[in-house]
């Protein structure tokens, strides 16, 4: 049955009345995000600036450190964590990595790991073993502890400023962050750093990382790198920062990597940065007649 025009006209007329009357609504007061004290400003090519001036000032790392890894099952929600270890992760420009790490509480060697970049040697000494690759994952491997190779450390631990050939955007942001413990809100005004690079004999641009700073100190907490598929390779949290011994730097590392369904969790304790590490620190000695695994 249609309403008659007078009836539609009553039906608008009434419910302005109704609102005003407040019979409709009901008001609670929502929980209200608290700034920081402190929030800077720079321009984009200040922010690049910055990062690029720590990155021409860096040349090695030297950091101690307890490593949780982590394998998941999405698919199936199931989550495996294997026991914390300490290790000890050797950094140095422009591609340099080793980490060894130790058997906990006895303190000997676990494994050890070096790479120059392109390829990799493990040691583990339990299994009498050596495996060889390339440091980047080019088969998806059916043990997905193999799958953690040395390009994902490397990442973590440093980041590089831009190289001349890339182009980049800046964004300011927003993000609103629960502290569970005091039943805060905070807001953490960021800037997002977006890095492209042009494809070979391609109008298309590749997107390379996303680097996340918080305004307050103009520090990366988060750091997103990206295959040259696009496809969203691993992500890097970082925080919060700590003093060590005059070198300001991270006291936890969180490497997650989606494609592979891993996590790992570095708790930094020391760090010493520009230390003169030589090539025989990234060497491994291992003893002739073990069984050498090359991985692809």
């Amino acid at each position: 049955m249609r309403e008659s025009c007078p009836e539609i006209a009553a039906r608008v007329l009434f419910l302005p009345l109704v609102l005003l009357t407040g019979c409709l609504f009901h008001m609670r007061h929502l929980p209200v995000p608290k700034p920081p004290t402190v929030v800077q400003t720079v321009k984009p090519d200040e922010l690049v600036s910055q990062l690029d001036q720590r990155w021409a000032a860096f040349q090695s790392l030297d950091a101690k450190v307890e490593i949780q890894a982590s394998v998941l099952k999405s698919a199936e929600g199931v989550e495996t964590d294997y026991t914390t270890f300490p290790a000890i992760i050797l950094v140095r420009k422009p591609e340099m990595l080793r980490v060894y790490g130790q058997v906990p509480v006895l303190g000997t060697r676990m494994f050890d790991m070096t790479s120059n970049g392109k390829t990799f040697t493990l040691w583990i000494p339990s299994k009498n073993k050596v495996i060889e690759g390339p440091t980047e994952l080019q088969k998806k491997s059916q043990s997905q502890l193999e799958n953690l190779r040395p390009k994902f450390f490397y990442n973590a631990m440093v980041i590089p400023g831009l190289e001349p050939d890339d182009f980049y955007s800046v964004a300011a942001d927003s993000e609103t962050v629960e502290d569970a413990a005091k039943k805060h809100l905070y807001m953490v005004p960021e800037y997002v750093l977006t890095v492209m690079r042009r494809k070979p004999d391609s109008r298309q641009m590749a997107l390379v990382r996303v680097v996340t700073f918080h305004r307050d100190d103009l520090l990366p907490y988060q750091q997103d790198l990206y295959d040259n598929e696009g496809n969203l390779e691993s992500q890097v949290f970082y925080g919060p920062y700590a003093d060590f011994g005059g070198v300001k730097y991270p006291s936890k590392i969180t490497i997650k990597l989606p494609l592979v369904d891993d996590q790992v969790v570095l708790t930094v304790s020391s760090v010493k940065q520009n230390m003169n590490l030589t090539d025989q620190e990234f060497q491994i000695k291992v003893p002739e007649g073990i069984q050498v695994q090359q991985l692809q």
